[in-house]
């Protein structure tokens, strides 16, 4: 099964926060400290990632982010047409997030503000989990108001970050316009914690809104309530026309329009790092879809991306690591 998509409306866009990564690698008691969760996602001030990064055991990697970057990044990359919908600082880091975008061939569509670029500070453990704590910055100004038909002009999918769902006006107004353009609609859950405190709004949206629905297991968790993997996927694809069961190293399970496709996971499970790794994997899997692939193989290439994308620090893939997914496209 293929979705049809209107041969005019083939980009994806990609809604979300204008971030910058600054990744470290520390042991678990880095966290115990912090006092946080492994896994999840804390907004926080500027100050409070300097005083983490004070503690930090080495000098950290800085890199260009962002969960929805990261995935249209995935889209530009493999030939897509994709475009960014954020806010970015009028200052270097931001000037930095721009030039990235172009490079990975991502049209820009960014809001400015005199507020700094936002940031976030990704602790990678040894197991390779990451736990974020994100100082929004400018991206966390990005207004209703803002939200213009021309952010969505030829897009046949618009991706959205769950990490929107802090900010209720802006997510409404985002869905609205994207759903009024004829644009099918991606909500990524993003994390389970995120999922925790926005279950009312998000009970709304996905049955009025949303399209394709992506979690991982805990995300999925928290949105159903349902540990069982079958069961809690049945549950999403009631609410979506595609629902997506990310199963880490074990692959993934996509069920819509009648079909259940199971995706197998690549090499042996090991990771140097996860940071992006579900960003990447809707990137492959969303740029699968627009461009008529079936879920089967649309989904492999999104197991393909999240692979490649963990044997690095940073939610990028390296030259080689394309090289090894264009030849699965070529297959």
């Amino acid at each position: 099964m293929t979705v049809s998509f209107d041969p005019d409306k083939k980009t994806v866009v990609c809604v979300g926060s204008a971030l910058v990564d600054i990744l470290a690698n520390e042991d678990d008691s880095f966290l115990e400290k912090a006092g946080a969760a492994k896994g999840s996602m804390t907004l926080v001030e500027e100050q409070y990632i300097e005083d983490l990064l004070s503690k930090a055991s080495s000098p950290p990697v800085t890199v260009c982010g962002g969960s929805a970057c990261n995935t249209a990044a995935g889209v530009g990359m493999l030939g897509g047409s994709a475009r960014f919908v954020g806010k970015r600082g009028r200052d270097s880091l931001g000037d930095i997030f721009e030039q990235e975008l172009i490079r990975h061939s991502i049209e820009p569509y960014l809001f400015h503000s005199q507020t700094p670029t936002g940031r976030v500070l990704s602790v990678v453990t040894p197991d390779a989990q990451r736990t974020m704590f994100t100082c929004l910055g400018a991206a966390a100004e990005m207004k209703p108001g803002e939200i213009k038909p021309e952010c969505f002009k030829g897009a046949g999918i618009v991706h959205v970050e769950g990490y929107l769902l802090f900010n209720r006006d802006l997510m409404t107004a985002v869905l609205k316009a994207a759903k009024e353009s004829g644009a099918k609609i991606s909500l990524d859950l993003a994390s389970f914690n995120v999922v925790e405190e926005s279950r009312d709004l998000l009970n709304r949206i996905v049955a009025e809104h949303v399209d394709i629905l992506i979690a991982n297991e805990d995300e999925a968790f928290a949105y159903t309530g349902i540990r069982d993997e079958e069961k809690s996927l049945e549950a999403m694809a009631k609410e979506a026309e595609i629902a997506v069961l990310k199963l880490g190293p074990r692959g993934s399970i996509i069920k819509g329009y009648g079909e259940t496709a199971r995706i197998e996971g690549l090499g042996d499970g090991s990771a140097l790092d996860t940071t992006g790794a579900g960003d990447l994997w809707a990137g492959g899997f969303l740029y699968g879809l627009i461009s008529g692939y079936s879920l089967t193989k649309s989904g492999q290439l999104g197991s393909c991306c999240g692979y490649e994308v963990c044997q690095l620090i940073g939610a990028k893939i390296d030259d080689a690591g394309w090289q090894r997914i264009r030849e699965l496209l070529d297959e």
